[in-house]
């Protein structure tokens, strides 16, 4: 850090003094350097050091998770979305080699079957992606994909890859320069890959399906953020989110120091009828310690079939530890939680939608009718921490609001993306809905407060959302048991602004640091001011009625 502070400052000094020598004034060396220059400069190399922590100890789940938000909150800074690239490629190896469903098709899959994989992926991409592709970037990435693998021990201790990180950086240096200046086409990629997996064969006698299988992986993750191959386990995840349901022990994880934190526990699973909660730590999964297995590793091992048994060994805040021993079932996963009345002299409702998926509908129109026989003369709806879901499901809650015009429409190369959805009178609730949002709301919740916010239906409260304006759909692959996302469309408000990388402006701006409000704004003067704050506008709104 003291380097790149010192580089600022002889910088800025050498810029003063050939300034003051064209313009015949003296030298002044006294030369002030941007407070926040100097600050953005120790930030990102605290951001770096602990990074390079977590990539030395291979803890590539945080890595990943750290430089994700290091990106969104510093956009443009090339150093960080290299990093964030490597560890996506390094998390994702490791990932799918602990994955029975992908370990499966790498190992039981013919040359013949990998190489038809991989045209279906190339065809996906090229039939619903929201771009144009870049096949020489595919292919790119799927070289780098391969290095990388051949660094992570669950791939070459699976295949006996024995080269060294730099006999395979060498090779591969030279792939790149023959190849990639040739891939102007779908059938070019095929082609590489084809040629890439049999020199890779010939000189370190890896199996041509495993090069291939790491190159359909990439092709997809090349693409965007949001897009990605999907093993045959991680389509039944993705199919649960949108039911609403899932087998598993009902437990919200974050990997955090080596072991796996629990963040949330759902009302009614297996984990919270043995009293686990939101805060302890799982140290142990059966017989393996989360300090000899990566953190992703152990997360997978929490998962299993319906009726099977799992041992976790606990460790609470006070440093107490406890076994469970936990038995898998289908969980439930409510859409809609803490509904109430948080004021009953002005009253004013509260719910808290954490996602929307296919019963979202169902949930607040169940919720909102509780609320009414409460008394309900306004609702707060919270979509803080809310990742998103459905799209439909986001349309649909935001008609219940929208009497009438746009809610949202969607933009894709493919003309049968561009479409708009429009608001039904019948069914609106005509009380005052305030919306709170925060830098994590995203996706399907920008859509809903961007609704609200556009046609004047509501009163959005809070911080800025994520800005994740697009639309993912799945598809299936014919040839294995997995699929792939991939982005298909942009989405829009109803003025027609993007979501993607701006998100939705708050009508009430919340600040978190302490200020006089102005118009517009309040400031933060208790635990959660975006609710007091939400409850104050509804307040305001009621007393002018």
């Amino acid at each position: 850090m003291r380097s790149r502070i010192a580089a600022l400052r002889t910088l800025a000094l050498l810029l003063a003094i050939v300034a003051n020598t064209l313009t015949g004034r003296p030298v002044d060396a006294q030369v002030r350097i941007p407070a926040d220059a100097l600050v953005d400069v120790a930030e990102l190399d605290r951001i770096l050091r602990v990074g390079d922590q977590l990539e030395r100890e291979r803890r590539w789940g945080e890595a990943l998770t750290h430089y994700e938000e290091a990106t969104h909150q510093h956009p443009g800074r090339n150093e960080l979305q290299d990093r964030l690239v490597s560890a996506r490629l390094h998390y994702d190896v490791v990932r799918r080699y602990s994955d029975t469903s992908f370990v499966n098709v790498a190992t039981n899959f013919s040359q013949r079957q990998a190489l038809d994989l991989y045209m279906e992926v190339l065809l996906k991409i090229h039939s619903h992606y929201v771009e144009h592709p870049e096949w020489n970037k595919l292919v790119q990435r799927g070289i780098t994909a391969l290095q990388v693998a051949s660094s992570e021990s669950s791939f070459a201790e699976r295949f006996g890859l024995t080269a060294t990180e730099a006999e395979m950086a060498a090779f591969m240096d030279g792939v790149r320069a023959r190849y990639l200046p040739a891939v102007k086409s779908r059938l070019d990629a095929r082609d590489a890959v084809f040629h890439l997996a049999h020199q890779v064969e010939q000189r370190f006698r890896l199996p041509v399906q495993a090069t291939v299988l790491e190159c359909a992986c990439a092709a997809a993750g090349s693409l965007d953020e949001y897009s990605a191959f999907l093993s045959g386990n991680q389509m039944d995840e993705v199919l649960s989110q949108i039911e609403g349901n899932f087998v598993g022990l009902g437990i919200e994880l974050k990997a955090d120091n080596q072991t796996l934190l629990i963040v949330s526990v759902i009302p009614g699973g297996p984990a919270a009828d043995a009293g686990v909660q939101a805060g302890d730590r799982i140290i142990r999964v059966d017989s393996h310690s989360t300090e000899e297995v990566s953190t992703d590793v152990a997360a997978d091992m929490l998962k299993g079939p319906e009726g099977s048994a799992v041992s976790l060994l606990l460790v609470d805040g006070n440093q107490s530890q406890r076994n469970v021993q936990l038995i898998r079932r289908r969980v439930e996963v409510p859409s809609v939680e803490d509904v109430s009345m948080i004021d009953l002299s002005y009253g004013v409702g509260y719910l808290r939608l954490t996602s929307f998926q296919k019963t979202t509908n169902r949930d607040v129109d169940s919720a909102l009718w509780k609320l009414h026989h409460q008394g309900m003369r306004s609702v707060i709806i919270d979509v803080r921490g809310n990742p998103g879901g459905l799209l439909t499901a986001a349309v649909e809650v935001a008609d219940k609001f929208v009497s009438e015009g746009s809610i949202v429409s969607t933009r894709g190369r493919s003309p049968r993306e561009n479409y708009e959805y429009r608001a039904h009178l019948v069914g609106t609730w005509r009380v005052p809905l305030i919306v709170l949002i925060d830098g994590n709301s995203a996706s399907a919740s920008e859509i809903f407060a961007g609704a609200v916010r556009d046609n004047h239906s509501g009163t959005v409260v809070g911080t800025r959302t994520y800005g994740k304006g697009s639309v993912q759909g799945i598809f299936p692959l014919k040839v294995a048991n997995a699929g792939i996302r991939l982005t298909t469309a942009k989405f829009f408000s109803p003025h027609g602004h993007p979501i993607s990388r701006r998100g939705v402006q708050p009508d009430v701006i919340v600040h978190t640091t302490a200020r006089t409000p102005s118009s517009g704004e309040m400031k933060e003067d208790d635990a959660d001011a975006i609710l007091e704050a939400g409850v104050q506008v509804a307040r305001k709104q009621l007393s002018r009625r």
